[in-house]
């Protein structure tokens, strides 16, 4: 026998589900997350993308950063070999288009607006990249050698072809499906 509370907490529950971030019909939206390294290793944050039907947006939050603006990007190889992090390779750019929100032929698909850190170096962001999927149709972000988000010392000048003069890469995440 069924009491009266027990389908009000059945419904409840359903409703709780549904309310979930990005669930929709009880499966959330795809994810990716990067832990953010410096170039002895040590954890300075994360990254995480969620793919939606407008594209992919990008929630960043870091720490150990010089007060000030960071050029941010997902880049195109998911490796992050210190000391340097050249082995991330340049944005993805999967629209072969050109560096920056501001040049007329551009933006690359990884260009993100900078990150802008604090006087005790912390920094957080929320981003939309635009069109894109992690890991479907013909130029998904996480392909065969996957994707990293990196944080560069210097500000993106969101204009010049192909990294806006961000400078030294210094910190960089892997990123992996979630």
């Amino acid at each position: 026998m069924m009491t009266s509370s027990k389908p009000a907490l059945l419904v409840l529950c359903a409703l709780l589900v549904a309310a979930q971030p990005g669930a929709v019909m009880g499966k959330a939206k795809p994810r990716a997350v990067a832990d953010l390294v410096d170039a002895a290793g040590k954890s300075h944050g994360r990254a995480i993308l969620t793919e939606s039907a407008d594209g992919l947006s990008l929630v960043v939050k870091a720490t150990g950063l010089a007060a000030g603006a960071h050029g941010l990007h997902v880049h195109a190889i998911g490796k992050c070999d210190a000391p340097d992090f050249a082995s991330a390779g340049g944005h993805w750019n999967p629209t072969a288009h050109q560096h920056g929100h501001k040049n007329p032929q551009g933006p690359h698909g990884g260009d993100a607006p900078n990150l802008v850190a604090d006087a005790h170096g912390k920094a957080k962001a929320r981003s939309w990249l635009g069109a894109g999927a992690l890991s479907a149709g013909a130029a998904p972000l996480l392909d065969a050698d996957g994707a990293a988000v990196v944080i560069h010392a210097d500000p993106d000048d969101e204009m010049t072809d192909p990294s806006g003069k961000s400078g030294k890469r210094v910190l960089c995440g892997v990123l992996k499906a979630r």
